[in-house]
């Protein structure tokens, strides 16, 4: 578990995606950007785009995501094209990874639901953001190892958590909430925590075929569409509270694309990012910490049941 050896970079809260990638190359490599149609996937996509990258928006509304397509392209003189996923339906999934052909050197799992405020179960009986936060993801980056493993050597998966991880571990004797009162907070949290226990064993995993997998907390931001499952007047309530700094859409994308394109971050994986750096591993976990990265959400076994849970999931 990371700990003493903890990177820090020159970047900072304040810090842009745009600043971040600036004198950076990726002419020749292919990201794939989950959720590339709204929010930080966009400005994610665009950083990457910007510096010469083929971008793929892997997207649930394909007319949005031809739109956000068109305008980035024509911004940044990179061609991006649009690929249909549902990460909450499986055979979406599938079809994408049948349907890509080639080496892929950077997936950024960046889509993602939240605080969904009933207790909702997929076609297979899986808590909602459970099957769309973690079960869905895995079953994109697994499907797409050998296309990882077929990049330069250096393939990278950014696996988007935040700091909602620190409401729960994953409750391995009860995801879907059978037993247990359905808390649309915990729901999120483990799946956050899901989230980063993917980058700790696919990295364990796959560190032999040159794939690093490392997770980030993009920090709070308003103007975005995660937070549409939240009552009215609850965002707002949580930004006069004071409890959380607010970034803006450029600023929260940032920690994204540091993992990304980072020669710092050059096989480097396993680890959890939050404002550009790496998080300072907590010796006490409580909802309202202001930083840092629970012990149980790097768990090397907790990293490794999760992983064999979701191979039965995704069957």
């Amino acid at each position: 578990m990371p700990t003493a050896d903890r990177i820090s970079t020159p970047f900072g809260f304040d810090s842009t995606a745009a600043e971040v990638i600036a004198g950076i190359d990726l002419s020749g490599k292919r990201a794939v950007v989950t959720g590339g149609s709204s929010g930080i996937g966009v400005e994610t996509a665009r950083a990457l785009a910007s510096a010469g990258a083929a971008v793929t928006l892997a997207v649930r509304n394909a007319s949005a995501g031809a739109r956000v397509a068109a305008e980035i392209t024509a911004s940044t003189g990179t061609a991006v094209s649009v690929g249909a996923l549902d990460l909450a339906d499986l055979a979406s999934v599938a079809a994408f990874v049948a349907a890509w052909d080639g080496p892929l050197d950077l997936l950024i799992n960046n889509a993602g639901v939240m605080a969904l405020p009933e207790l909702q179960l997929d076609a297979a009986g899986i808590e909602q953001q459970f099957a769309t936060n973690h079960v869905g993801h895995f079953a994109l980056t697994v499907g797409l190892h050998d296309a990882l493993a077929a990049a330069s050597g250096n393939a990278r998966v950014v696996s988007l958590s935040s700091r909602g991880h620190l409401r729960s571990p994953v409750v391995f004797e009860d995801i879907n909430f059978t037993d247990r009162a359905y808390d649309p907070w915990l729901a999120y949290g483990q799946s956050k925590t899901a989230n980063i226990l993917l980058a700790v064993e696919a990295t364990r995993r796959w560190a032999d075929d040159g794939i690093f997998a490392n997770a980030v907390h993009p920090g709070a931001i308003a103007e975005t569409n995660l937070s549409r499952h939240m009552e009215p007047g609850a965002l707002a309530a949580l930004r006069d509270s004071g409890q959380f700094t607010f970034k803006s859409i450029e600023q929260g994308a940032s920690t994204s694309v540091l993992l990304a394109t980072s020669p710092q971050l050059e096989g480097i994986g396993g680890r959890y990012f939050e404002d550009d750096n790496e998080a300072e591993v907590l010796a006490e976990v409580t909802p309202e910490a202001g930083a840092g990265v629970a012990a149980y959400a790097l768990d090397p076994e907790s990293a490794e049941r999760l992983w064999e849970l979701s191979l039965e999931l995704v069957g």
